[in-house]
């Protein structure tokens, strides 16, 4: 049923509607990522001003060194963190993949309720802190435990995309407390169905994609076990 479910996704991935919601995740994330070197490096000058006073001397060079430092570790971090923050972003806009999802698929479906913007936005930033915040602690296992890395990484980040996905789902057909409910009886289809997605977020650019063809795929899952007697 899932692999099922995640090829008729992928065989949906040409629709306009995905487009548009890939592109505008991508473009949002990166104007976010930008947004935030920027604001360190105001931070920096902020803090160094025109020179600082070290044992009687006054350094200028140092801003300039502390602002090279902030890019490189930006774009270490923007590595790391390009995937969560853009699937987090993305998952604002999820609601226009599973509708046309539906349309193509089960177009006989009463219509469904739309999350308000405000309740998405909300959803969109308590998801991004629990995305990063467990990649990041994540990295000390990997540390203790690096032969096990991948497995910690696929086995926590399909926790987190399957939970993410079939609620955003589920709520707009059952409501948020019957979401709830559906995805802790189907815990084990979910995180498995979850960690199929989060395997190719080690391959880059195809990666961008998972927020897509996760939710469509959730979708399909959905509709099947709601069928189910």
């Amino acid at each position: 049923m899932i692999l099922n479910a995640f090829f008729k996704a992928v065989g949906q991935i040409g629709d306009p509607r995905f487009r548009k919601v890939l592109f505008l995740g991508i473009g949002l994330t990166i104007a976010l990522l930008f947004g935030a070197y920027a604001g360190l490096l105001w931070l920096i000058e902020a803090l160094t001003g025109e020179g600082t006073v070290i044992f009687g001397y006054e350094v200028t060079w140092l801003g300039d060194l502390l602002g090279w430092g902030s890019l490189f570790l930006m774009l270490f971090l923007s590595a790391f963190l390009m995937v969560p923050v853009a699937s987090a972003i993305t998952s604002m806009f999820l609601d226009e993949v599973a509708q046309a999802v539906e349309d193509k698929h089960y177009p006989r479906l009463p219509p469904a309720t739309r999350v308000p913007f405000f309740e998405a936005l909300r959803d969109t930033v308590n998801f991004l802190g629990i995305l990063v915040a467990a990649n990041l602690l994540a990295f000390i296992l990997y540390a203790l435990i690096t032969p096990a890395a991948p497995f910690i990484f696929y086995a926590l980040n399909g926790y987190l995309l399957g939970m993410e996905y079939v609620t955003l789902v589920a709520i707009r057909r059952i409501g948020r407390k019957a979401a709830k409910e559906f995805r802790r009886k189907h815990l084990g289809t979910v995180w498995l169905a979850g960690v199929l997605m989060a395997i190719p977020l080690s391959i880059p650019l195809v990666n961008l994609l998972i927020p897509i063809l996760g939710a469509a795929t959730f979708t399909h899952i959905y509709h099947a076990l709601n069928a189910r007697p």
